[in-house]
């Protein structure tokens, strides 16, 4: 499922706290972003297209929640970045990462111990 970027924006308040309404969504994102409540309004819907995002009736409104995880979603992305950028392979990202200073000490740490811990 491809989730565009401004959809992005509004997965995020879902998966940040739901069910919501559209108004409190709007209310999350609209500022923020410069967007009016119609672009919003329109997210919504392309979301709930894609099956991304359930509506549920309460009353004269609707209450949206993400069927769609944060986790699903990110590994999608990960896996399409690496499809694209370098061949499906992840040490040739870690490579070009690396070079200009582009990993801080912590991130050098957090790759060393993640190495080790899988090579056991």
């Amino acid at each position: 499922m491809k989730i565009s970027a401004a959809e992005s924006v509004v997965m995020e308040a879902l998966w940040r706290e739901s069910p919501l309404t559209s108004e409190a969504i709007m209310s999350e994102v609209c500022a923020p972003q410069g967007w009016t409540e119609g672009t919003v309004k329109v997210l919504i819907s392309r979301l709930v297209k894609k099956k991304a995002v359930g509506a549920k009736a309460d009353g004269r409104r609707y209450q949206y929640s993400p069927l769609l995880s944060r986790r699903d979603y990110v590994q999608g992305e990960s896996q399409g970045l690496l499809d694209r950028l370098f061949d499906g392979r992840l040490a040739p990202l870690v490579m070009h990462l690396s070079e200009g200073d582009k990993l801080s000490d912590q991130d050098i740490a957090e790759l060393k111990a993640l190495v080790e811990r899988i090579g056991k």
